[in-house]
């Protein structure tokens, strides 16, 4: 698209290879001991098409019975989320323009036929912090609009190593992943896509 909407910023190609590569292995010592699960829809009980995880304080979960919330356990295991790298406490420092720290880290892992429909991160108190976005392995077409669900939409492009920040007048804005291009990066060796989201949850 040619013009995001005020407040988005896309920075491409802001981590370099080496830097995606180390930040891959970070992932992987959080998801080691935080694994992968398959959340649900509120109501439904519907399977998500993403698998996620979390790290921080807090981490953003959703199920059939209780719906979206933020809460200190893994789902699952009930154990404690792992710390945020500092490495992502670094990146947030140096990009989010905000004076405190993220309190979660959303890992979302995107199979090739995964998607992700419009929404708005909202389950968040804290509006006045940006949503700092990382994107590594597999290009996505990332779908953004404005304040409405019905207000007109773009698509771009977020390949590996991209950050995007949603922040001032677009933090509400709906957003979405369309589709994943399978075969356009060579960091994730059985391919996919990770995206991690740090996140602000209170002020």
């Amino acid at each position: 698209m040619a013009t995001l909407p005020n407040g988005i910023r896309h920075l491409p190609e802001y981590l370099d290879r080496a830097a995606q590569e180390h930040l891959v292995e970070v992932v992987r010592a959080v998801v080691a001991e935080a694994p992968l699960y398959t959340p649900e829809m509120p109501g439904t009980g519907k399977p998500m098409s993403v698998r996620m995880t979390n790290c921080g304080p807090l981490g953003w979960v959703t199920d059939k019975a209780r719906g979206y919330r933020y809460q200190p356990e893994h789902p699952v295991t009930k154990r404690p989320w792992p710390a945020i790298p500092t490495e992502l406490l670094e990146l947030w420092e140096k990009l989010s323009g905000y004076p405190k720290p993220p309190q979660a880290c959303l890992i979302n892992f995107y199979a090739d036929d995964a998607k992700m429909g419009l929404h708005q991160d909202k389950d968040e108190k804290a509006f006045d912090a940006p949503v700092l976005s990382i994107s590594l392995g597999n290009t996505c077409l990332f779908r953004v609009g404005g304040l409405s669900r019905h207000d007109p939409t773009g698509s771009f492009r977020l390949s590996s190593g991209d950050v995007v920040i949603l922040g001032g007048e677009g933090r509400l804005a709906f957003h979405g992943v369309d589709r994943i291009y399978p075969g356009t990066s060579t960091l994730l060796k059985n391919g996919g896509r990770i995206n991690l989201t740090l996140r602000r949850v209170h002020s």
